[in-house]
């Protein structure tokens, strides 16, 4: 199994629990890795036999501006299902990440994994 990675990828949300955190979007930190066989996608040199990073980014950010999350749990779950489903990913791992959130520290965020049923990630 192989993986694609999108690191670093900045993104605006609506997301938090309490009422200073909705009052405006926040910019979220996101690392992907999107696992599955891109050996055809070696030998035939076409996008279409692999997952288009540009497509992802595109989604995610398209989704994010349409939708409010609580939880950067729910949020990267919702992720995790997008790219399991509509890119035809067999596992993901994505960090998600608020910046500068709280005093003294550069980062709070969740790392979570899942795998389309039956696929166990190498």
């Amino acid at each position: 199994m192989d993986t694609i990675f999108i690191r670093e990828l900045r993104a605006d949300a609506w997301i938090g629990v309490y009422e200073w955190e909705v009052l405006r979007p926040q910019t979220l930190d996101f690392n992907l890795e999107i696992g599955l066989d891109t050996q055809k996608a070696g030998e035939t040199d076409n996008i279409r036999d692999t997952v288009d990073y540009g497509k992802v980014v595109e989604r995610i950010r398209a989704d994010l501006k349409d939708q409010h999350f609580k939880l950067l749990e729910a949020l990267a779950e919702h992720v995790s299902q997008v790219l399991l489903h509509d890119f035809k990913a067999q596992w993901v791992k994505i960090s998600v990440a608020k910046i500068a959130h709280m005093r003294g520290v550069k980062f709070v965020g969740v790392t979570i994994t899942r795998s389309r049923e039956g696929v166990e990630r190498s």
